[in-house]
């Protein structure tokens, strides 16, 4: 047996006995391999939805989703649109989403409550933005819930104070009248839970405590981040601003969802129909506000605006005010690309509102010029009616009885027989 003390012997022990994990290395085990099981777990994922592992998980949920086989990966065309929307969302700014400048309903600060409620009603909206003197010096934005709350707690605070005046004076007639008297009469007392009457709508916006801060993002914010900025502040409405901090437009956060899910209408939404509508004649009425895109799907292939154009602007009203070269005015008439020919139904000074667009009609005659042929064939007509022309003109009618001549050798005027039928009838 050999002597424990050797030392030849406890380096031999040591060696065959098992070594003990350190405590770091102990603590690390078990959490890689829980990352392995995990990478494990997305592998068989990324199998099964038919993805290469070499590309990213973004990556390969973009290529299921172009592919159009909802049958071989599980999405409903539902699914697969808000995917795609989520996607693009990243991508998107807030220029590209937001209301134009001439869309926004806003309000001065010192509006009445009267006036405020008018345009609530005119307006469709539950917010309305709020300026001091022009619409480039936003101060907040009004809610309707807050102008409801407000005319609520002033009606009960008049009413109040009417029946407590209406109870001093009914206790004052019981003072002076008998005692038999009933205390309270019909007469006397107030009917109804509320005095909305009593409310002073005439007071001023800027009076009250109405106004809510708003939002102010630049043109390109993205869309996501705005929308995580909403949800921390919990305001729901921002305005785009440009850089020398003039007002550019106004977007909510409904626009930010509804590029994901879609239009969102509710009982209150009224349908103003479809942008771009035939018409019995063949052709089109539509919104100056219609993209170019549903222009083109409305008409075909045949309306191409270019791709210059194309860059420059998104809608049809875009276009007819670069086609002409200003803003075209009601009436005015612009030939477009093709046999296309537009004529402006309704604009005001700013901008065009409705078009009418035929096909064929040669009314135009060159987008430049934007004259009407008819316009044309009046103009050479009247030219042709103001040069000279020499036309041989009927000789006056002759009397029936011509005075006889004063003698033979004299040449007097023609007899009458000698006249020519001609001039006989015409006299």
């Amino acid at each position: 047996m050999p002597d424990p003390s050797d030392s030849r012997y406890r380096s031999t022990a040591a060696e065959a006995a098992p070594q003990p994990e350190t405590a770091p290395e102990a603590a690390r085990a078990p959490a890689e391999r829980n990352g392995e099981r995990q990478e494990r777990w997305i592998d068989r994922l990324r199998t099964r939805l038919g993805l290469k592992s070499s590309a990213t998980v973004r990556q390969n949920l973009e290529d299921v989703l172009e592919d159009n086989t909802p049958a071989s990966d599980g999405f409903s065309p539902e699914e697969r649109s808000m995917l795609r929307n989520i996607l693009d969302l990243r991508e998107s700014r807030v220029v590209d989403l937001a209301q134009p400048r001439a869309d926004i309903n806003a309000v001065q600060k010192d509006i009445t409550l009267a006036a405020l409620m008018q345009t609530f009603e005119d307006a469709g909206h539950t917010r309305l933005v709020v300026y001091d003197d022009a619409l480039d010096d936003p101060v907040g934005m009004v809610h309707i819930k807050d102008l409801v709350k407000h005319l609520f707690t002033e009606a009960k605070k008049a009413t109040k104070k009417k029946r407590s005046r209406a109870r001093a004076d009914a206790k004052a007639a019981d003072e002076v009248v008998a005692p038999k008297r009933e205390p309270k009469s019909e007469t006397s007392r107030v009917t109804g839970d509320l005095d909305l009457g009593a409310v002073d709508l005439g007071v001023a916006l800027a009076s009250t405590r109405l106004i809510r801060p708003i939002l102010f993002v630049p043109p390109s914010m993205p869309a996501i981040d705005l929308l995580a900025r909403m949800q921390a502040t919990r305001i729901q409405l921002a305005l785009v601003v440009d850089e020398y901090g003039g007002t550019d437009g106004l977007i909510a956060m409904e626009d930010i969802v509804e590029s994901i899910v879609g239009d969102i209408e509710d009982e209150h939404d009224v349908d103003d129909g479809r942008t771009i509508a035939a018409t019995a004649d063949g052709a089109f009425v539509a919104d100056a506000r219609a993209t170019l895109d549903e222009v083109r799907e409305a008409l075909g292939a045949e309306f191409d605006p270019g791709e210059q154009v194309a860059d420059e602007v998104d809608t049809l009203g875009g276009y007819l005010t670069v086609l002409a070269g200003h803003v075209p005015v009601r009436g005015e008439l612009l030939a477009g690309p093709g046999e296309f020919e537009f004529e402006v139904i309704d604009a005001d000074p700013r901008r065009v509102k409705r078009v009418k667009i035929t096909r064929g009609r040669g009314l135009v005659d060159k987008p430049a010029r934007g004259r009407r042929k008819d316009e044309e064939e009046q103009a050479a007509a009247a030219a042709a009616a103001s040069t000279p022309v020499s036309v041989a003109m009927p000789s006056p009618p002759l009397p029936d009885s011509l005075p006889a001549p004063a003698s033979q050798d004299r040449q007097g005027p023609a007899a009458p027989d000698s006249v020519s039928p001609d001039i006989r009838k015409a006299s």
